[in-house]
């Protein structure tokens, strides 16, 4: 007995020295530090060059054979996201939308918006029934939006990529031509969607049997007219979809089927190069998404908040961390609705989001014995201050240039629409603009809320693709799907890494909460806290609701010269993939 424990000190301590070894200084972080020993449960990917992560297993391969061959972050992130439009159908898509957060090593930055735009025929009256509600505002086709996805990767590509653009598309062609095999989650995810797959000819026949039964486990899915697609935008650009026979093809099913959508709106759209948002959290830098993100303001705001606390010396799970965080969401959440909108339909209190002094005020108005009720949380005054489903990839390069990105078809597959011949279909963004508040305020006659449909404007979306910088490099590089629950899953992620020194495979497998801020303010937790942290949270008013698991984060930590990485278990089929 005495030699098996002699044994495994040995093998503890040769894990240690070989940690230690493989960092390029002794003052590497206690993250890095505790990669091989056996106290942590959860470890992360490592690689001495660069590394992808992103929500399916065959779209980080593709992503690293990309950084193999020459290509920088940004090429990797481009090549996954096309991929990704093939392997993941109820959320990766050529007809959604997203935003693409890049940090480049000589210290450039770059937020680029490819959020949907609203139809110039969209309008309020026409998701409002005889009854006065609101309907077919979720699913069918009058509610796709204008699709930004393509545009939003030629633009990244063409002012940061390094390969040929075809290259970059030529896996997700030969995939979609050739088919892939299904694999249980996969197929599992086509039967609970049939229904929704079902509401176009051409969808149907892509991805059911003719009795309207879903593919099955084993079976080869072929999308060769998505294939097609990707083949024209190879060839011709992302033009080939917005002025091309792609929008022709858009238009006419659109008119066939009482859509909104026109090849006018198509022309039209534009992705767009923001500034990120900028802000810090313990003395790191963060960068973040602006509007027409709220997810990146809302992050910003919540750390702002939390940063008022010592969460480090209240524990990982604790009553008092998981207390604070919820109280700080409804706050944010509450200024998010007031405020963020598309920047192009009016001004935003972009200072007062990033304020530290607005942060600590909302801090003071924090209880820890007792949670306010949210529906008693109002908005605060930001102008003050003025001087669920989707996916997420991420891409690292040996050269320090890093990319974080999310995008949507809203909610799983959509629209559940697909034009015929096209092979894609279209996501269901018009329900993301506040169409509830806005026939409210129509009714009672006053003033239309901040994220209000208007023929051409983009809605608010939670997708919040975040970096973190130590030292003036990229360090944390990560992001989530989940609608509503995105700011508070990337914010649980930070405060688990820099608050309570989780290396990133801890901090992605470690339980998470949600904040709702409907009538009854439920607390939604995952599994694994313990029983007396419920009750006690309970004890404070919190109304504790276990259910789903919460976001799918796909994160990268770079140090020194090596690049950690760790895909959500959550979702099957995540993983993490080295140069």
């Amino acid at each position: 007995m005495g030699s098996i424990k002699r044994l495994e000190a040995a093998l503890h301590r040769y894990a240690v020295l070989l940690a230690f070894a493989l960092l390029p200084s002794a003052a590497a972080t206690a993250q890095t530090v505790q990669l091989l020993n056996y106290e942590e449960i959860h470890k992360p990917v490592v690689s001495e060059g660069g590394m992808v992560v992103s929500q399916s297993g065959y779209a980080s391969d593709v992503g690293a054979q990309v950084l193999r061959d020459g290509g920088n972050a940004v090429d990797a992130a481009v090549a996954m996201g096309f991929t990704m439009a093939v392997t993941l159908p109820r959320a990766g898509n050529i007809g959604g939308d997203g935003y693409l957060l890049i940090r480049l090593a000589d210290g450039r930055a770059a937020a680029v918006d490819f959020r949907s735009m609203a139809p110039a025929l969209a309008k309020l009256d026409l998701y409002v029934d005889q009854t006065g509600k609101l309907q077919g505002h979720n699913a069918g086709i009058r509610t796709a939006g204008v699709p930004g996805t393509v545009a939003g990767l030629a633009l990244a590509h063409r002012k940061y990529g390094r390969l040929p653009w075809k290259r970059l598309l030529a896996p997700a062609i030969r995939l979609a031509d050739e088919g892939m095999v299904l694999t249980p989650d996969e197929a599992f995810a086509l039967d609970w969607g049939r229904r929704r797959l079902a509401r176009s000819d051409a969808g149907a026949k892509v991805f059911l049997h003719g009795d309207g039964s879903a593919l099955r486990a084993g079976e080869r899915l072929v999308q060769s007219d998505l294939a097609w697609s990707l083949r024209q935008i190879a060839e011709h650009g992302a033009d080939a979809f917005y002025r091309g026979e792609i929008a022709n093809r858009i238009d006419a099913g659109m008119r066939a089927n009482g859509g909104l959508l026109r090849k006018e709106d198509l022309a039209a759209y534009r992705a767009i190069e923001r500034e990120p948002l900028r802000s810090s959290y313990r003395g790191h830098e963060l960068l973040t998404m602006p509007p027409s993100s709220g997810g990146g303001p809302g992050v910003a705001m919540t750390l702002n908040i939390l940063e008022n606390f010592d969460l480090a010396s209240m524990g990982a799970g604790s009553a008092d961390a998981l207390h604070l965080i919820a109280e700080a969401s409804k706050r944010t959440w509450r200024d998010r609705q007031a405020y963020v909108r598309d920047p192009a339909t009016g001004r935003i209190p972009l200072e007062g989001i990033v304020s530290k002094a607005y942060g600590a005020s909302r801090a003071k108005e924090i209880r820890m014995d007792r949670a306010t009720p949210a529906r008693q949380v109002r908005a605060g005054d930001l102008w003050d201050q003025e001087s669920h489903e989707t996916t997420q990839f991420s891409a690292a390069d040996r050269e320090g240039n890093v990319v974080s990105a999310t995008y949507t078809i809203g909610a799983d597959f959509g629209s559940g629409m697909m034009m015929e011949g096209t092979g894609f279909l279209l996501g269901n963004l018009i329900g993301n603009f506040s169409l509830q508040a806005q026939l409210d305020a129509a009714h009672a006659g006053s003033k239309p809320p901040a994220n209000a449909l208007r023929a051409g404007a983009r809605p608010v979306s939670s997708m919040s693709p975040t970096i973190l910088l130590r030292d003036g490099k990229p360090w944390l590089v990560t992001g989530s799907p989940g609608g509503n629950t995105i700011p508070g899953t990337v914010v649980q992620m930070i405060v688990d890494v820099v608050d309570f020194g989780m290396n990133i495979a801890e901090a992605t497998s470690f339980p998470r909460i949600h904040q709702t801020m409907g009538a009854d303010g439920e607390l939604q937790i995952e599994r694994g806290f313990s029983p007396d942290t419920l009750r006690i949270l309970r004890g404070r008013g919190h109304a504790i609701k276990q259910g789903q698991t919460i976001g799918s984060t796909q994160t990268l930590l770079l140090t020194g010269n090596h690049v950690e990485g760790a895909a959500d278990p959550r979702r099957p089929g995540a993983a993490a993939a080295v140069q």
